[in-house]
């Protein structure tokens, strides 16, 4: 067997497959646009909440682990470059349940992620329509989606751009004109082993987005060049990025202050003397979001494609449009329940969810990467998640731990009523 198979006109499970046009630029911009949207903007307040002075060591273990998945994704992903990312990898090398178990997470966490970004859209664009915001949000992207992959691609370029701006502007005018403390950076609540925890679970939930590299597998051209290159360098830049940003907010509002920040960029601009900045930071963050947005439907969509074609969700959704290559019926489906969910959740909340589903699902990828050899890091990865997981608060494991009990017993009995395959 070699690492980079044949690629022919269907897919590995006999289906049509998608369109091979994203480039390492197009792969490394779709990832950088789902990061940057989730970590920045939503995710720095409620881990400062958990980990108090300790915020830039949860960060620290969060890239730590976060780099360990992204080598074993990025070696699983130039083997198998089909759409499903750890859906396909856990299903070749660990078997069909562990297969199954990772898109579960990933679809049903991913759908919590989405909604905590269209609601972070409403938010910042209009807080007392938020959630019609948020499905209008969700609306368009899907439209977008289902025309095609490409034209998604040039949207999350645009949107990166405006944010790395947005970003650069805020680092400028609190290093360069605020009232800043180094102190303030390491002072604050007590740091303790659980909250540091805590905070590394949850800002994984900011770096995860790299996920959407290898879940496009089945549409990035040279697969086996061009994601393990992709995917480390949208994880270094983002790691760079958060970095700056949390010191520099650190500086200017301290950890307890961030903590109870409902737009931190914005009160850290503000802090600084410059609120006449704030209406463009908050534009910022609304185009951050929706840019993660996209990402994220693009990365459900093609998991809910790779297990319709498995046949454990509907196969009709596995279906490509003839004209735009895209998988135009998932892509409907999912908009639709994210729709539905992001009218009633609670970003908060949801992080935490999608932070132990997701978790889970790039544990199954390090087990599968240790198959491949070479298993100290996928080790580290794999022992990480489980750690990062459940360790989170309380509720989002509970919640986390029943939604995926109710994804194996639905997966026993769809084994138990169907004759093996």
């Amino acid at each position: 067997m070699t690492d980079s198979p044949s690629i022919d006109s269907v897919s590995a499970s006999g289906g049509p497959q998608l369109h091979r046009r994203l480039g390492t630029f197009d792969a490394v911009t779709i990832g950088l646009g789902s990061m940057l949207g989730a970590g920045v903007f939503v995710a720095l307040a409620p881990a400062a909440a958990a980990a108090g002075a300790g915020l830039l060591i949860g960060l620290g273990v969060a890239a730590v682990v976060a780099y360990c998945n992204a080598t074993s994704s990025a070696r699983l992903a130039a083997r198998y470059p089909e759409s499903g990312g750890t859906y396909v990898y856990g299903r070749e090398r660990l078997g069909e349940f562990w297969g199954y178990t990772a898109g579960w997470s990933f679809v049903v966490g991913k759908t919590a992620s989405c909604a905590a970004m269209a609601l972070t859209v409403g938010y910042y664009v209009w807080p007392s329509w938020a959630h019609a915001v948020a499905v209008a949000a969700v609306v368009a992207l899907t439209v977008l989606n289902y025309t095609g992959i490409q034209k998604s691609a040039l949207l999350t370029r645009a949107i990166v751009a405006v944010v790395l701006a947005v970003l650069s502007a805020v680092v400028v005018v609190i290093l360069g004109f605020g009232d800043t403390d180094v102190t303030r950076i390491w002072t604050g609540t007590a740091i303790s082993a659980l909250g540091v925890l805590q905070a590394a679970g949850l800002l994984f939930f900011a770096f995860a987005g790299y996920a959407r590299i290898a879940t496009l597998g089945e549409e990035v051209r040279d697969p086996a060049r061009t994601i393990p290159r992709a995917i480390p360098i949208a994880l270094t830049i983002a790691l760079l990025v958060y970095g700056i940003v949390a010191v520099a907010v650190l500086a200017e509002l301290g950890s307890d202050t961030l903590a109870s920040a409902a737009a931190p960029l914005a009160d850290a601009v503000a802090a600084a003397g410059f609120s006449a900045l704030e209406p463009v930071v908050r534009a910022g963050a609304a185009v951050a979001a929706l840019g993660a947005l996209l990402a994220l439907i693009l990365g459900v969509s093609r998991t809910t494609l790779a297990m319709a074609r498995d046949r454990h969700l509907p196969h009709a959704l596995a279906a490509v449009h003839p004209r735009f290559g895209s998988p135009h019926r998932a892509e409907v489906a999912v908009g639709i329940v994210v729709a539905v969910v992001a009218a009633v959740v609670d970003v908060r909340a949801a992080i935490g969810f999608s932070s132990f589903a997701v978790l889970l699902y790039y544990a199954i990828a390090n087990a599968s990467a240790w198959t491949l050899g070479g298993r100290v890091i996928p080790g580290i990865g794999l022992a990480g998640c489980l750690l990062l997981a459940f360790t989170l608060p309380l509720p989002a494991v509970l919640v986390g731990s029943g939604v995926v009990v109710v994804g194996a017993v639905a997966y026993g009995l769809r084994s138990w009523r169907s004759p093996p395959r």
